[in-house]
């Protein structure tokens, strides 16, 4: 009986540990809901990057070895702040306007040494804003402590244009919180500028110009990671057609590369790329890539 007692207790505690992780996990998700609520995000392209997550998986150290050049403006700036992303930052959320990109970084933060490096620059800080001009007279950078670990910055023409994050915005399209590690939520505005894609993915933009809206992600998928893409089409039809355009573009890069004198990989973005599957989803198309390590090494210089 005493066994038997002894058992229960150990099952409820482990049941409690349980319940408290998935709780603690639950609240941050909400928290990150509500940062990411802050963010203007109207047409523009937001893009989510958990670096906890990366550096847990090896990632970020892979991306981020000795073997990538650190230029000397931003290891000044770990000197005279204390603040190296590789350690220091958690999470950020990024939107990219035409004239300014916006961030909402959580991570930890020596405020004082940064207000301390603003003010060496030749910037100010005031009611609680700081403001310092970039490595250009047109690169206005602006921050303010939003919480003790979470910083909002703006980059663009206007020095003070991280304030419009103090409060939610007025008007702002919808985007949900994933749970992947990176992802990218891309606006129907964004889809309709296929020329401003990477080379060789701008077929694959060309024929979700109609789209409504788009999000690809990045996650761990085995030994290895997977790229989705999620498109977003105005009804089931219009989804059948991308999907089979989809398809058809796979399928001239793998005419086009085996004309080519060197064949394609899976440690380059061409290899990536023709070994994508998709499926409709009712109005949805749904594409996938895995992304092996050999492409990893390529993307981080390595040898």
């Amino acid at each position: 009986m005493k066994r038997r007692q002894w058992i229960a207790f150990a099952a409820a505690a482990i049941l409690c540990v349980i319940a408290v992780i998935a709780y603690r996990r639950t609240q941050e998700f909400s928290t990150l809901e509500s940062v990411l609520a802050r963010l203007p995000s109207n047409d523009a392209s937001v893009l989510s990057i958990d670096f906890t997550a990366l550096r847990q998986g090896g990632i970020l150290n892979l991306l981020a070895g000795s073997v990538v050049d650190e230029e000397p403006e931003y290891k000044t700036f770990v000197e005279k702040t204390g603040f190296d992303y590789r350690r220091d930052l958690d999470h950020a959320f990024i939107a990219f306007h035409p004239a300014t990109v916006y961030y909402l970084v959580r991570g930890r933060f020596d405020w004082t040494r940064l207000e301390a490096y603003v003010r060496e620059q030749g910037g100010e800080c005031s009611s609680g804003l700081c403001r310092m001009t970039g490595s250009t007279p047109t690169r206005k950078i602006s921050y303010f402590q939003l919480r003790k670990n979470l910083l909002a910055m703006a980059v663009g023409t206007d020095d003070s244009a991280a304030a419009v994050m103090r409060q939610p915005p007025s008007q702002s399209r919808p985007i949900a919180l994933l749970k992947q590690p990176v992802w990218l939520s891309l606006p129907s505005a964004t889809l309709k500028k296929s020329a401003e894609f990477p080379t060789g993915t701008q077929l694959f933009a060309k024929a979700m110009e109609d789209a409504e809206s788009a999000i690809l992600s990045i996650a761990p998928k085995g030994p290895a990671l997977e790229a989705q893409l999620e498109v977003v089409c105005r009804d089931a039809r219009e989804a059948a057609i991308l999907a089979a355009q989809f398809q058809k573009v796979t399928s001239v890069l793998r005419q086009i590369i085996e004309k080519e004198t060197h064949a394609s990989t899976s440690g380059d973005l061409a290899g990536v790329l023709l070994a994508g599957v998709f499926e409709q989803q009712n109005s949805h198309v749904v594409g996938r890539w895995p992304i092996d390590r050999a492409f990893l090494d390529n993307l981080a210089g390595k040898p």
